[in-house]
């Protein structure tokens, strides 16, 4: 007998089950189908975070992977899942956050290019000195990642500046990759309120929320990884020093970096960062919630509430205002714009379309009569506190991805209305959902296998095995203990 469908479910149900006693029935129904499904969901879950640490691109895996789920759960068939389930999310994730993906890589090119990125490095370092190299470097990072630069075009654009401050102040190199890390990958992506980073995107449709929910609670979160990141790399690097080991004999690819052009003052450099977060402040809080939006409410604009896109359209505007303005302030910087912006909108290609084809592979397990036991179960963690239970789910769907938008787009569309009604029964305000769910795809992805580790790694021409552990500790095991804090002051005081 072929098993039924999570819709059939709900019809024998007259809802979704969401007990204990109803996932029982669930597979008592069913025999040993449903715990053969579940199997196929945890070695399918496994197998992409294998296959993915091993080069093999997710947008060949996130299908086939889905597929074998799919066949080992039985029942539905595979064409119209590929075609109906996965390609319709994949496709939804596009639509929604494909403007965020292009004008953040348009504008990273453009501060890379323009030598913006440089000249706020090279002004953070000259006033922080040497002696405090570490800082200098998570510091530059962090002003750029906030003002909506990638990631990557931070890692190549301060590596040769930690590099040869570094070398000056003789601190080791492999702890290059955990200051950039704990710059770039930590409180700029996911603590920071009004960050435009896409962490901080994506749980605004679902609940309703905009860049700056649960700010003050943002900023705790932010300080504890920035001041706990800081102080351990201070004090592992103070210890090697104290111990005999310097910046050591390492070729850093840097003859590159020597024809680069003039760095522009650093005024100029820093305008477009700060039109990036004032502008998102002013669209969201201000501006657009004074717009006459009620033309929302027609069917072709998809009959949806401001609350849902406001987020969305406040980054949107933000972006490009700083990116024309960055346009301007460097017109006679340009060598060929044309060409600079068609490289930044085509460098946004392959991050979103991994990021969607995680998000469809995510909507076909959860189409799965399997998934209703591990949805109960991890619903279940913490019943009268879904905070808790938000926070496992996303940092270890991020952590199995490799991805922090992966884990966290799959945990949301998934169970974010699970989470959104459960918190409307115990008093906890959206806002608060969104800042936990953000900072918690900031945990667990930072494992070997995430993307930017590897690239990170590659950029400074060093090892898992000389630098990983400070990475881990920064990125993984800091934020963890700061979404943990936040969540705590968040039961006991609310969203603030």
């Amino acid at each position: 007998m072929a098993h039924t469908s999570c819709r059939e479910h709900r019809l024998m149900l007259g809802r979704e089950p969401n007990s204990a006693i109803e996932s029982g029935f669930i597979m008592n129904l069913h025999g040993g189908g449903i715990m053969l499904g579940v199997l196929g969901i945890i070695v399918s879950l496994m197998l992409l975070m294998v296959l993915a640490y091993r080069g093999i691109n997710v947008l060949i895996l996130a299908p086939l992977l889905s597929m074998l789920a799919v066949i080992m759960g039985g029942g539905a068939p595979l064409l119209a899942t590929y075609t109906q389930v996965y390609m319709e999310s994949l496709g939804g994730y596009l639509v929604k956050y494909f403007p965020l993906f292009m004008l953040g890589a348009i504008f990273g090119k453009l501060m890379d290019e323009s030598g913006s990125a440089r000249a706020i490095s090279k002004f953070v370092v000259a006033r922080l000195g040497q002696q405090r190299a570490i800082l200098a470097v998570v510091l530059s990072c962090a002003i750029l990642t906030y003002g909506g630069v990638s990631l990557f075009v931070v890692a190549f654009a301060v590596y040769p500046i930690a590099a040869a401050l570094f070398r000056e102040s003789d601190t080791p190199k492999r702890f290059i990759p955990a200051a950039i890390a704990l710059g770039s990958f930590t409180f700029t992506m996911t603590a920071l309120p009004g960050t435009p980073a896409i962490q901080n995107a994506i749980p605004m449709p679902f609940f309703g929320t905009t860049p700056f929910a649960a700010a003050t609670l943002g900023l705790i979160g932010g300080l504890i990884m920035l001041c706990g990141g800081t102080w351990w790399l201070n004090a592992r690097s103070r210890r090697a020093m104290n111990g005999g080991e310097g910046y050591g004999d390492h070729f850093d690819g840097l003859e590159a970096n020597k024809e680069k052009p003039a760095t522009p003052a650093f005024w100029l450099a820093i305008t477009p960062i700060v039109l990036v977060i004032v502008g998102n402040l002013l669209f969201s809080k201000f501006l657009i919630p004074q717009w006459d939006t009620s033309y929302l409410a027609e069917e072709k604009y998809g009959e949806i509430e401001l609350k849902k896109v406001i987020g969305i359209w406040s980054i949107i505007c933000g972006l490009s205002i700083a990116i024309v303005t960055l346009i301007l302030l460097h017109w006679n910087r340009w060598k060929n714009l044309k060409e600079s912006v068609n490289r930044g909108t085509m460098d946004s290609l392959l991050p979103i379309f991994n990021t969607a084809s995680e998000v469809g592979y995510g909507t076909v397990i959860a189409s799965l009569a399997a998934f209703v036991v591990v949805r109960d179960y991890v619903v279940n963690i913490s019943p009268g506190n879904p905070l808790i239970s938000e926070a496992v789910a996303v940092t270890t769907l991020a952590g199995i991805t490799g991805s922090a938008s992966g884990g966290l787009s799959i945990a949301l569309s998934t169970l974010g209305d699970t989470y959104l009604q459960m918190a409307e029964v115990a008093g906890i305000s959206p806002e608060l959902l969104h800042r936990v769910a953000s900072m918690a795809a900031g945990g667990f992805d930072t494992l070997p296998h995430n993307g930017a580790v590897i690239t990170l790694l590659a950029i400074t021409n060093l090892t898992h095995r000389s630098s990983y552990a400070d990475i881990f500790v920064v990125a993984v095991v800091v934020p963890s203990i700061a979404t943990i804090t936040v969540i705590i002051l968040g039961t006991l005081f609310g969203s603030f």
